[in-house]
């Protein structure tokens, strides 16, 4: 079955924009794990304006107590600064179940983009290697379509993440087949080269069920923007379970 990790960006968001702990991320996160979520999420980005270092550590520990995965999400060749220590050293110190590298710019407001392997393979394979040596999954994140894929298996990742947010405007738009063809082809590329597959960006209660039923074998949906969003209104316990019921819907068929 395919495993549900909840992005708490949002929760740290909110926090940061008032100051002070409140809404607590290690609440929320715990909330999330209780209501049957598989993981947690963050991507501490080097502006801090989301999740921070701190809170890397203190979800880290929480979901070993819970016994769930941890994944960070990161540009691996953002450099280190004041209150960022560089996704590397997060790594090293949380020892997350997975690292998603991301290639997002400083300024960027949310990943919309995948890794040209190309321009950026010769640069990720000794990072790739680094993350490995500390025990992490790796996955990079790729755009559906990407005719390169097979290479993230080359350069030693374990498992990719397919951009999903065009998925999400052609099925809003209420014509979603054709990227659906597309992820699904583009997913079954990777798991030819070995790759397993994972898959975010913009997923809600809408479009996951579809998503899922038609894309073969993912492994892990990370969702935060749609499920903190859907959350203010249903509540942060009812919204996770309501995902987790899609995903066993999915999963049946």
């Amino acid at each position: 079955m395919t495993a549900l990790s909840v992005n708490l960006n949002k929760i740290a968001l909110l926090r940061n924009a008032r100051g002070g702990g409140e809404p607590e991320v290690a609440r929320a996160g715990r909330t999330c794990l209780e209501a049957g979520a598989h993981g947690l999420t963050v991507h501490p980005r080097p502006d801090a304006r989301h999740a921070r270092a701190e809170d890397v550590a203190v979800l880290a520990a929480l979901c070993r107590q819970h016994g769930a995965e941890f994944n960070i999400e990161g540009n691996p060749f953002a450099p280190s600064r004041p209150g960022y220590p560089g996704l590397l050293a997060l790594c090293e110190q949380a020892r997350p179940a997975q690292v998603t590298l991301v290639p997002d710019a400083d300024g960027q407001l949310t990943s919309d983009h995948g890794f040209d392997f190309h321009r950026d393979g010769e640069a990720l394979r000794p990072l790739i290697a680094q993350f490995r040596s500390l025990g992490c999954r790796v996955s990079v994140f790729v755009d559906v379509g990407n005719p390169d894929v097979a290479m993230a298996a080359a350069l030693g990742a374990h498992r990719i993440e397919l951009y999903t947010g065009p998925y999400a405007e052609a099925f809003a738009a209420g014509g979603a087949t054709s990227a659906l063809d597309l992820a699904a082809a583009t997913a079954q590329m990777a798991q030819s080269a070995g790759l397993e597959v994972n898959a975010g960006h913009d997923l809600d209660q809408a479009n996951l069920g579809l998503f899922l039923s038609t894309v073969p074998d993912v492994r892990e949906v990370s969702i935060g923007h749609a499920l903190i969003s859907e959350a203010l209104y249903a509540g942060l316990d009812a919204t996770v379970r309501a995902y987790r019921a899609i995903i066993e819907t999915s999963a049946a068929l």
